[in-house]
C-alpha cells in the first residue's frame, strides 16, 4: 500500500470515528458497566456482571444502534453543521454520504441482531429505539420542547435498558436518573444556543429560535435549580459514601454554569459550557466506583477467590 493510500485510509477511519463520536461511545460502555456493577446489581459478584453474556449483548446492541444514530443525525444535519461546526463537518464528509447510509443500516441490523440474542422484548426495544433516533434526527429535533425532551430521553434510554435488564427498581436509582435527566436537558438547551445560527439558516424551530436566548437561559437556570432536590435526597442515602463529594463538586459546577450562562452571548462561550457539562457527566461516570468502596473490595475479593 502506497503512503498516499495509507494516508487516505487513516483519514477515513478518523472521519468515521468522528461521525459516530467514538469518544461518546466509549464513555457509554464504561457508564453502562459501572452502573451495572455498582448501582443495578450490587449483590452480584464482579465476575457475574462483567462476564454476563446477555449484558455484553445489550451493551453491544446499544453501541451499534447509537453509532448508527450518530450517522443518521449527521446525514440530516449536514447543512446545519457546515455553519455551526465547519471543521468537524469537513472531516466527517471525507466519507461519502452513500457509504455512511450503508453503514447506518448495517450498524442498526447488527444492533437489532444482538437484541434478538437477548430476548424478543429486547429486540422490540431496540427496534423502537432505532425508529425513535431516526424520528428525532429527521423531525423532532427541529421543534422546541419536543426536540430537547426527546434528545434527553434518547440519551438516558441505554441506562434504562440496563436498569430493566437487572430489574433493580429501587427509589435511589430513580433519584439518580432524575439528576442525570435534568443535567442532560440543560446541556441540550445550551447546545441549541450554541447552534442557533445554523438552526435559523435551516429553519429549525429549536427552543432558542422560537423563544429567544433569554427565555432559554431562564429555563436552563430553573432546571439547574431543580437539580438541588435529587442531590439533597441522594445525600440522605447512606450507601452514597465517597460519591457525595462528587455531588458537592457538581453543585459548585452547576452554580458556575448558571452564572456563566446568564452572561454568555457567543457560540464559543456556549461551547465551553456544553463541554463543562459533558466533563461533569464523565466524572460522574468514573465516580460510580466510590458509591460504596466496601462493595468494590468485596467484589474484587470474590473474584480473586
Amino acid at each position: 500500500m502506497s503512503s498516499l493510500k495509507l494516508k487516505r485510509l487513516i483519514i477515513k477511519i478518523f472521519s468515521l470515528f468522528s461521525t459516530v463520536r467514538a469518544y461518546n461511545i466509549l464513555v457509554l460502555v464504561a457508564a453502562q458497566y459501572l452502573a451495572a456493577i455498582f448501582i443495578f446489581s450490587p449483590t452480584k459478584s464482579l465476575s457475574d456482571v462483567v462476564f454476563n453474556l446477555h449484558l455484553l449483548y445489550l451493551v453491544l446492541a446499544c453501541v451499534f444502534v447509537i453509532s448508527g444514530g450518530y450517522i443518521v443525525n449527521n446525514f440530516y444535519d449536514v447543512k446545519v453543521d457546515k455553519i455551526n461546526r465547519p471543521l468537524k463537518t469537513g472531516l466527517d464528509n471525507y466519507v461519502k454520504q452513500e457509504t455512511k447510509l450503508k453503514l447506518y443500516f448495517l450498524l442498526n441490523f447488527i444492533g437489532f441482531f444482538f437484541g434478538i440474542l437477548i430476548s424478543f422484548r429486547a429486540a422490540v426495544f431496540f427496534a423502537f429505539y432505532i425508529f425513535s433516533i431516526w424520528l428525532y434526527s429527521h423531525k423532532l429535533k427541529k421543534y422546541p420542547f419536543i426536540g430537547v425532551i426527546s434528545a434527553t430521553i434518547l440519551t438516558v434510554l441505554p441506562f434504562f435498558a440496563v436498569f430493566v435488564y437487572f430489574g433493580n427498581f429501587s427509589k435511589i436509582i430513580f433519584v439518580h436518573a432524575s439528576f442525570l435527566f435534568l443535567v442532560i436537558m440543560v446541556r441540550e438547551l445550551i447546545k441549541d444556543l450554541q447552534n442557533i445560527k445554523g438552526a435559523i439558516a435551516n429553519n429549525y424551530q429549536t427552543f432558542p429560535v422560537v423563544y429567544g436566548e433569554k427565555k432559554t437561559k431562564q429555563l436552563s437556570i430553573i432546571l439547574l435549580v431543580l437539580t438541588v432536590f435529587p442531590i439533597a435526597i441522594l445525600f440522605s442515602y447512606p450507601g452514597l459514601n465517597y460519591m457525595r463529594y462528587y455531588f458537592y463538586f457538581a453543585l459548585f459546577i452547576l452554580i458556575f454554569v448558571g452564572f456563566y450562562l446568564w452572561k454568555s452571548v457567543s457560540s464559543n462561550q456556549y461551547r465551553r459550557l456544553h463541554n463543562t457539562l459533558k466533563i461533569l457527566l464523565l466524572i460522574g461516570v468514573l465516580c460510580l466506583i466510590f458509591i460504596d468502596t466496601s462493595l468494590l473490595i468485596d467484589k474484587v475479593i470474590n473474584r480473586l477467590n
